[in-house]
């Protein structure tokens, strides 16, 4: 039987968390389809987000992942003219915090604006690597935390919430493994 869609805040960003390590699990595995294994990752890390009895991991991981990954663009891996960029834009009311920066080469900095990085993505029908996702959708959940926000049922955000992205564009089912990326690496390091 298929799980109910979420109806708040924290149902659609455990969905898309957990959806997420799923995925994450699958590709650290070098899985071509995602297993049985796969599913009850992502339905048991659902239930613990939504009751409270687990938590998202800090950005931690990610910022050290920032400081010792390749000086690269997060969005195509270019090398060259490279700029620090609002994941969430800071135009739109994203956070001037470094949990927020990252590297953009020029081209995709100026292409995305001040857009939402997902609908910027999508538009360039691209699905973004889970990595990028994962800090994208922690800081979301902090945001969303941080004001109050996560009991909000989805069909009232519209009325309640001023939100600097659009929380139904948080990806509630993934592409096929073989069209995911775990992180877009610089041209020079791939092998």
């Amino acid at each position: 039987m298929p799980a109910k869609p979420p109806a708040t805040v924290r149902e659609q960003i455990a969905l898309s968390y957990a959806h997420l390590a799923g995925a994450h699990a699958a590709l650290d595995r070098g899985d071509r389809k995602y297993s049985r294994v796969d599913y009850m990752i992502r339905a048991r890390l659902r239930k613990r987000l939504v009751d409270g009895t687990m938590k998202m991991r800090s950005l931690y991981d990610d910022e050290r992942m920032k400081m010792t990954m390749p000086q690269a663009c997060y969005y195509c891996g270019s090398t060259r003219k490279l700029s620090v960029d609002h994941l969430i834009s800071k135009i739109r009311g994203g956070p001037d915090e470094s949990d927020n920066l990252i590297w953009a080469c020029r081209s995709c900095n100026s292409s995305k604006r001040g857009q939402d990085m997902l609908a910027w993505m999508e538009r360039k029908g691209q699905f973004p690597p889970l990595l990028l996702l994962r800090r994208y959708i922690k800081i979301v959940a902090r945001y969303c935390e941080s004001r109050g926000l996560m009991d909000t049922p989805l069909d009232r955000l519209d009325d309640e919430a001023d939100m600097p992205f659009d929380l139904r564009r948080l990806p509630t089912k993934f592409p096929p493994l073989d069209e995911l990326e775990l992180w877009i690496y610089p041209a020079e390091t791939v092998p």
